[in-house]
């Protein structure tokens, strides 16, 4: 497992391929990854999901394909947080990608686009609203490869091995779509 979490890309050469493959956005989505712990194990406690875990951050091309997996924290991390702990913010912005995230990454920047927030929103930004959920959707797809393996699906080891573990799935899933 270790050998092949090695293997996985690094945030910048993740980020130069995407450039070089002449991507035209990518998607920023934090993931929790359920584990098995007890109630005194506050902050692996996750409270937006009610449930203990590790935070992982992934970011996807449009189609679904994973281009990057960040090492775990603590689920009690907000993704907003665990993007600047991991310096996706700034290596995002950096990279000149057009990035797209959900309502939990306000505040990134200008070059991370989250939806419009608010309720009696205008039709104008009610349709922008749309338009980003659809351009989101397929590269939702990313988070669901990594929850689908058996392997993730409650960790009953160590809470920071989730992080070699996705990376793990990672290197294995591109393996598979380039036909090595």
């Amino acid at each position: 497992m270790t050998l092949l979490s090695a293997r996985s890309p690094k945030l910048t050469r993740a980020l130069a391929k995407a450039k070089k493959d002449g991507l035209l956005y990518l998607v920023l989505d934090g993931t929790l990854i359920a584990i098995d712990r007890v109630r005194a194990d506050r902050p692996f406690y996750s409270g937006k999901h009610k449930k203990h875990g590790m935070n992982l951050q992934v970011i996807a091309s449009p189609d679904g394909t994973i281009v990057w997996v960040s090492g775990p924290l603590p689920g009690s991390v907000h993704d907003l947080k665990a993007a600047r702990i991991w310096g996706l913010v700034r290596a995002l912005a950096a990279s000149g990608i057009l990035v797209l995230a959900d309502k939990g990454y306000d505040g990134a920047g200008p070059h991370i686009k989250t939806p419009y927030k608010g309720k009696d929103k205008p039709a104008s930004r009610k349709d922008a609203n749309r338009s980003h959920a659809r351009l989101r959707g397929p590269s939702e797809r990313a988070n669901a490869q990594l929850k689908s393996s058996k392997i993730l699906a409650k960790l009953r080891c160590c809470p920071y091995r989730a992080g070699h573990l996705a990376k793990a799935i990672h290197v294995l899933q591109n393996r598979e779509c380039n036909g090595y």
